[in-house]
């Protein structure tokens, strides 16, 4: 096999899975991208080949994916057509310098088309652009990351508010971002043992939001409530935040978070309507160990903080 690319290494996902990688691969069978070329310093004084890119642009991409066999790439920070038309940019590039494989972080469910889920949409146009233009892939359905459902508990349990939201008493089976990061790890590292692989990776189990809260309260002895609030509500919250409805126009300027409004709406929608509720061990089966339990989580906040938004 060539060499396996992994772009994203700048974000949080993308930092940890290159952690993961170079415990799997020699770093001169890797390449790392990024958009920000202070991310990449580290690894190129490793040695590892290293390209700037940006998948909002053609420039350079082909001749960052020259020398792979295998790209991997996260999801980008946006939702829309310009998060759309970045992937198509990445795929194309890869496509026309004979990529042989992707490996794309995609979403739960992404192909069910009663999932309301707004963020979805990006996802399933990413599988279906890969699979039309006759790439071999790897696609992984994640669920929702544990860490800021966990970082909402314990911000609500410190001002002594009942945790809420409007994903009612649907199941998800929440998992670890430093589990995802693992899981493109290996599928990077094992990509030659997966033809045209759909994979979901799930947490330990399916849970609801007053599951996860009571986790919370067992593990830290805090006694949160949860509470469920309507779409409505959900959206009035979000609009006093100063959030945008959706990522178009100048949300990077304007929003104090990474999620648009309409985002967190639908999903928590679809985790209401049971749309996420999926769950396999695909996880265990592609990287051999059992996913990290919510309780560590919960004991061991600091060591999975969510980092700070960064805007483009």
């Amino acid at each position: 096999m060539g060499k396996i690319l992994l772009a994203g290494v700048g974000g949080q996902l993308g930092k940890e899975a290159a952690k993961f990688l170079l415990s799997l691969e020699d770093k001169s069978n890797l390449i790392f991208c990024s958009s920000n070329e202070n991310t990449l310093k580290e690894y190129a004084d490793m040695g590892i080949e290293t390209h700037v890119v940006d998948f909002r642009k053609s420039d350079n991409l082909e001749n960052a994916f020259k020398n792979a066999d295998v790209v991997g790439f996260i999801s980008m920070p946006f939702v829309g057509k310009r998060r759309q038309e970045a992937h198509k940019n990445a795929i194309d590039a890869a496509k026309k310098v004979g990529v042989k494989k992707i490996v794309y972080t995609s979403l739960v469910n992404a192909g069910d088309e009663t999932n309301p889920s707004y963020e979805k949409i990006d996802h399933i146009f990413t599988e279906n652009y890969v699979k039309s233009v006759g790439m071999d892939y790897i696609f992984l359905r994640n669920s929702q990351y544990a860490e800021p459902m966990i970082s909402g508990y314990l911000f609500f349990s410190s001002i002594n508010q009942p945790f809420s939201n409007n994903a009612g008493l649907g199941h998800m089976a929440f998992i670890s971002r430093k589990d995802c990061a693992k899981a493109l790890a290996f599928a990077l590292h094992r990509a030659n043992e997966y033809d045209h692989a759909t994979l979901d990776i799930n947490g330990k189990e399916l849970i609801t939001m007053a599951d996860l809260v009571e986790i919370g309260n067992k593990v830290t002895g805090n006694k949160t409530g949860y509470v469920i609030v309507s779409d409505e509500d959900t959206y009035k919250l979000l609009d006093s935040q100063g959030i945008p409805r959706t990522t178009e126009e100048d949300f990077f300027e304007k929003s104090p978070s990474p999620y648009c409004g309409e985002g967190v709406v639908t999903f928590g929608k679809a985790i209401r309507l049971e749309k996420f509720a999926i769950f396999t061990d695909d996880f265990k089966k592609l990287t051999g160990d059992d996913p990290i339990p919510l309780s560590e989580i919960f004991a061991h906040p600091d060591d999975f903080k969510v980092g700070n938004w960064v805007k483009e």
